[in-house]
């Protein structure tokens, strides 16, 4: 009886108290103040070093400084860094560095690099194509419905996934760098962005009147048309125009030969199906072994949209150790500002200890952090080289990254395979590494997901 009367007292409480704090009334800031009080001589030193110094520089765990080790068993013969400047075009530069290892070798070069700007160029053209063709399919709904406030919140942008480097290599194919080389705007997107945005989203007001004044549909194609024309001679503005066909040579090679993008892709890659390949995600927040398929996560009309298995992440080690063995990289991605140590280039749970100067916990697990909003994947890289023990079970992994040689570990990043569990979200695999298994789930019909899902910001 004397339990229960405890129980109930503690229950009603709590209920008081949590009334009573509904509001910050003065009662109840006093209450925080005087709480804090008999703490406050405690926290004056560590007060006092926040107040002039990086978080990160107080937290750094000195257990593991000098510790790292970029030596690594099995390796992808890659050479060279790429740096995507100020552009979110991670995925694009991600997607061609999975290709340069092959033309290098094949040529015996010393270094070589796709045309980014080439890719970025239709990018930007097949989206905003994409865009008001969703406007207009949606047109009789109201703006504040959910499609048009997505569409309308961001008409393009620089941002991708595996897929979308897919579809304009099937349909545009590649050119060297030299060929059409960066510029300023393909370098710093911004603006470029911004401004083609603001015009897109006037172009979608536009073609939704014509729509609602039941305009001929000849009519609204030929009104869609000119601003098609009119995005064109935007980005030839920004970036220059793309080539239809060019000559190039190789080094050590004396005459040139013509090309087309796609005959330069084919020549050099004949082989290459972007349908052998296939995205595996690690989202503990959704149902394992089962597909899934994000409705206009892409950026060519006709395209692909974004497809993946969703696996535990054990899965993806297997698939993705299979083909480091065989010394394929792979398209990756994750969520790289946690525990970055951009001064040795790792990626590390214990480069930092805030828990210890804060006295404060962070205990959610992965799927709580994607739930919550607080992990997610922001960045694509090439998965390059992964170390193991005597059981050749991983231990470590590295990324080739494209911040610059100067960044990171000469423009790499080691990563611990704790990390991998907590922090690795997606990568890319020839379908020749998965097991039976996966295999097999690729015969699902995908379960479809909505765009604005927190989980599908492009990578960038």
């Amino acid at each position: 009886m004397r339990k229960l009367l405890i129980i109930t007292f503690l229950a009603l409480g709590s209920a008081l108290f949590a009334q009573n704090t509904k509001n910050l009334t003065e009662d109840v800031v006093n209450s925080i103040r005087d709480n804090y009080k008999q703490k406050s001589e405690a926290d004056k030193g560590i007060r006092n070093a926040l107040s002039n110094n990086d978080i990160r520089s107080l937290a750094v765990n000195r257990d593991v400084v000098g510790k790292a080790d970029h030596q690594f068993k099995y390796k992808a013969d890659v050479k060279g860094i790429c740096d995507q400047k100020s552009s979110g075009r991670c995925w694009m530069f991600t997607g061609l560095s999975s290709l340069r290892p092959q033309i290098i070798k094949d040529k015996d070069l010393g270094g070589f690099e796709f045309s980014q700007n080439y890719l970025y160029f239709w990018d930007m053209f097949e989206k905003s194509n994409l865009f008001l063709e969703i406007i207009l399919q949606n047109a009789d709904k109201p703006l504040d419905d959910r499609t048009n406030e997505w569409a309308l919140h961001n008409p393009i942008g620089d941002g991708g996934v595996w897929n979308s480097f897919a579809n304009l290599v099937e349909k545009y194919g590649l050119v060297p760098n030299t060929v059409m080389p960066e510029t300023y705007h393909s370098n710093n997107t911004s603006w470029l962005n911004l401004l083609l945005s603001r015009k897109l989203r006037e172009d979608a007001m536009q073609l939704r009147d014509a729509k609602a004044q039941k305009l001929a549909p000849k009519k609204i194609d030929e009104m869609k048309f000119n601003m098609l024309c009119e995005v064109y001679r935007y980005l030839v503005l920004f970036l220059g125009e793309p080539p239809t066909e060019f000559k190039y040579r190789f080094e050590k090679e004396e005459a040139y030969k013509d090309y087309t993008p796609m005959s330069f892709f084919k020549e050099f890659f004949p082989n290459y199906k972007t349908s052998d390949y296939v995205m595996l995600m690690n989202d503990p927040s959704r149902e394992y072994n089962k597909v899934y398929e994000i409705e206009f996560d892409r950026n060519v009309l006709e395209g692909k949209n974004w497809l993946y298995v969703n696996l535990p992440a054990d899965e993806l080690k297997k698939a993705a150790l299979a083909s480091l063995k065989d010394k394929e990289p792979l398209y990756s991605s994750c969520d790289v500002a946690k525990f970055l140590s951009k001064n040795d280039g790792t990626l590390d749970v214990n480069n930092f200890d805030f828990e210890s100067l804060l006295g404060m916990k962070f205990g959610m697990d992965k799927a709580t952090r994607i739930r919550t909003f607080d992990s997610g994947s922001s960045h694509a890289m090439l998965l390059v080289a992964v170390d193991v023990d005597d059981k050749d079970v991983p231990t470590k992994w590295q990324f080739e990254n494209s911040w610059g040689s100067s960044y990171g570990h000469n423009g790499y990043l080691t990563f611990t395979d704790e990390w991998f569990n907590e922090y690795m979200f997606r990568i890319v695999v020839n379908k020749k590494y998965l097991s039976g298994d996966v295999q097999k789930m690729l015969d699902q019909k995908p379960i479809v997901l909505p765009p604005w899902d927190p989980m599908f910001a492009p990578e960038n």
